[in-house]
């Protein structure tokens, strides 16, 4: 039996719920949006007040506005024959066990004998679920665990029972890997499967050790943040984050769920403070405030664990903290201070109640870290801290705290938890003993099995890499992946490098989080300090050459973006000749924030798209007060779909919902358009009116200052970027103007700003607070 997931319904169009119905339609789902019938009025009101709430959160839980239009609301009364041909039905409703049984006795009656059917509980064991549904149902049973908010955690944690078809296992991990993008983890039928009984664990233990401790909330944040590698905010922001009225509820059903010699009962009771400051209010972000809230004057207050007042908060300056940047997480656990102390006895219980979960909660060491490192946004999971501080360290800590060792530990005997074999490929430590090899998803391929071999070409900021099947692999390994001349260097030699060994086509992917972040502003304040303006301009030149080198280069070139690419990142992509990219790109050309320009092509790329639009209303100055807008208030896609609205991507281009996908599929699209015959870009070409497009921009930009949206040099800058769009001193009535010519233009421009003093205040004042200057 095969399932083809095509259609979805969901129950429940709460946060939980709705956010999951948005990200079925943003995987491009048929999507059924059920809740129960209004008391009054339309019967789907609710489902449709959920719909319309979804195209305003934010972050957007929708990838395109326009994607709700494959949202149906519904309502349970009326509206359940529907699911007769739904692929896969998933239950969020409240997490009452009687409730859930009362509904899944009405959905049996009505689901195709091929409909799955899943839950999205978090607290209730699946052996409760299942008691009350037809024997022909269970087969199809399952929970698939998202996490909140559905469109960016990655984390899905899978759980199966004894009557669970394997069949529908293997359905529901498809969906969600390929279409959903989600990072799908087999868990147990436990009390919180593995992210949340450990994340839980976390949370309380941080809360009561810090009470009985006598820790402030600045200090447990300070230790408990980025020295931590368990986030930027803290433990005490996090909690305000996610909601101090989830917790209690939380917390009640994982004691009541396990046995009394369980770790997690000796952390003790919910902290008094808890319930108090529910019932005042204080539920965090959402409320009133939490363990942080807003002065009347926007300032940020922390509150007295003892008294319950609140102060200014404090940026407290900690020794073991400094300690800890030189020396590792070892050198915190060790510091003598209080602070320190108390994140030791955090961390250690918590690293110590993860490690002795495996085979209870999760079957392997990989499960465990990734429900922390997906679900909790850690940077590095329990498992790779304790290989970080030394297994066999730890060990014999753990004992100095009269604290029990976890088995794995006493496996271990002083060998690291987690390794690489001597093919790079990931190891694991079992229970027995042995090792075992991390599995991927099939048709996952990462850029380190390539940057880890050695490179056919390297300079201090990029390499060239053989991806195998004849594809080449551009890679850039600087400062955020920010260009410098090394970076050009390479970048405008490896279609010729590659073409000349042989290779049939080009693949550019970076390592991390973001794509890039563009040009070294670094560089640029150096230039600028120098006063070296004619430098400035070749740099321009130079740049232009390089991406210009890209999209007409001798094969095909292919990049794979995933998270931000920005400024010259944007570039990089826009002159790409196919864009294979993580559906959660940020793509967007931002100079305007260090008041400049795009220089490198930007300019002449989008100008260029917007004029080739198939859509495009008549005339010049659509297109060119569409880029105008987009270019002067540094407009950033906040998903692949709006870059393409922007005119970042390509309505050709490849959106890959899974960014541990992208480089797979691009290079299966670079293969592709390998085995064709080659054809290089076509040139853009610019009808543009010259002055008087100039001077409608700048009238736009009057009127933007005269309301208080343009400062001075916000307005200097614009007039240089409406210089550029409008042709310079060109007519409607002679040749269109080239890309040669563009890019003459974006030079010149670029210069000029690069010479105004409002621009040297921008890029200094960029490089040392990190926020644009509004001047």
């Amino acid at each position: 039996m095969t399932h083809d997931i095509r259609k979805v319904a969901v129950i429940g169009a709460g946060v939980m719920g709705a956010g999951i119905a948005a990200h079925c339609a943003n995987a491009g789902l048929t999507v059924l949006l059920f809740d129960r019938p209004s008391d009054a009025g339309d019967p789907t009101s609710i489902a449709k007040g959920a719909i319309e709430k979804l195209k305003k959160t934010n972050p957007a839980a929708l990838m395109r506005a326009s994607f709700a239009n494959r949202i149906t609301p519904c309502n349970t009364r009326d509206d359940l024959a529907k699911l007769a041909d739904c692929d896969w039905v998933i239950e969020a409703i409240i997490e009452k066990l009687e409730a859930k049984h009362t509904l899944y006795a009405s959905l049996a009656k009505v689901v195709g004998p091929h409909t799955l059917l899943s839950s999205n509980t978090s607290t209730i064991p699946l052996a409760e679920l299942v008691k009350g549904l037809p024997a022909t149902l269970q087969p199809r049973f399952a929970i698939t665990h998202f996490f909140n908010p559905p469109r960016y955690m990655r984390l899905l944690e899978l759980v199966g029972g004894p009557a669970t078809a394997p069949a529908t296992l293997q359905a529901l991990e498809q969906v969600c890997d390929v279409a959903l993008g989600k990072q799908v983890v087999h868990a147990n039928d436990t009390p919180g499967f593995i992210a949340n009984r450990i994340g839980t664990y976390w949370l309380h233990a941080a809360t009561t050790l810090a009470l009985a401790q006598g820790i402030t909330v600045e200090e447990a944040d300070a230790v408990l943040g980025k020295p931590a590698a368990t986030g930027s905010i803290g433990i005490f922001g996090r909690l305000d984050m996610v909601g101090l009225d989830l917790m209690p509820h939380v917390l009640t059903s994982m004691q009541a769920a396990l046995p009394a010699t369980d770790a997690f009962q000796a952390l003790g009771p919910i902290p008094a403070l808890l319930p108090e400051m529910i019932a005042a209010g204080l539920t965090g972000r959402k409320g009133k405030g939490g363990f942080y809230k807003l002065d009347e004057a926007k300032k940020k207050l922390a509150r007295n664990l003892k008294t319950g007042d609140y102060a200014p908060a404090q940026k407290p300056k900690l020794a073991a903290v400094g300690a800890s940047k030189k020396g590792g997480l070892q050198a915190l656990l060790t510091h003598p201070s209080a602070p320190a102390r108390y994140a030791d006895a955090v961390l250690s219980r918590t690293f110590a109640y993860a490690l002795s979960l495996l085979g209870e909660a999760g079957n392997t060491l990989a499960d465990l870290d990734a429900g922390m490192t997906l679900g909790y946004a850690w940077k590095y999971g329990p498992v790779q801290q304790v290989d970080k501080l030394g297994t066999a360290w730890f060990a014999e800590h753990l004992q100095g705290m009269g604290l029990s060792v976890p088995d794995i530990l006493r496996v271990a005997n002083g060998r690291r938890l987690f390794m690489r074999g001597a093919k790079g490929e990931a190891l694991q430590l079992t229970l027995k003993g042995t090792y075992i090899p991390v599995v991927r998803p099939a048709g996952v391929i990462e850029l380190a099995d390539f940057t880890r071999r050695k490179p056919l070409h390297k300079n201090l900021s990029a390499a060239l890499y053989d991806m195998g099947d004849g594809v080449a692999l551009f890679s850039m390994h600087s400062k955020m992946n920010t260009f410098d001349p090394f970076a050009l260097s390479m970048l405008q030699r490896a279609p010729k490098l590659a073409k000349a060994r042989g290779f049939k086509a080009l693949v550019i992917a970076n390592p991390g989080d973001n794509f890039s972040f563009g040009a070294n502003l670094l560089m640029l304040q150096v230039l600028l300090w120098l006063r070296l303006y004619p430098l400035v301009g070749w740099v321009v030149r130079h740049g232009q050459s390089v991406m210009q080198s890209l999209k007409y280069a001798p094969l095909p070139v292919v990049c794979a973006p995933q998270g931000m690419a920005l400024g010259g990142g944007a570039e990089l992509v826009l002159h790409s000749q196919h864009v294979v990219a993580s559906a959660e790109s940020y793509i967007g050309l931002v100079e305007a924030g260090p008041g400049i320009i795009p220089g490198w092509g930007g300019c002449k790329e989008l100008l260029g798209r917007a004029f080739s639009a198939p859509n495009r209303k008549g005339g010049p100055m659509p297109p060119i007060a569409q880029t105008f807008e987009t270019i002067a208030t540094a407009k950033v896609g906040k998903s692949a779909y709006e870059c393409m609205d922007l005119g970042f991507l390509r309505p050709t281009d490849t959106v890959v919902m899974n960014p541990t996908r992208v480089l797979a599929v691009a290079k299966a699209k670079a293969l592709e358009l390998a085995a064709r015959t080659h054809q290089t870009e076509t040139p853009h070409s610019y009808p543009l009116p010259g002055p008087t497009a100039l001077t409608a921009l700048g009238l736009a930009l009057h009127d933007f200052a005269l309301k208080g949206l343009a400062t001075p040099h916000d307005r200097v800058v614009g007039t240089g970027l409406a210089k550029v769009l409008s042709g310079g001193s060109t007519d409607i009535t002679a040749e269109p103007l080239t890309e040669a010519d563009l890019l003459k233009l974006e030079q010149r421009e670029f210069v000029q700003l690069c010479k105004t003093k409002g621009t040297h205040a921008r890029v200094a004042y960029l490089l040392k607070t990190g926020k644009p200057l509004r001047n």
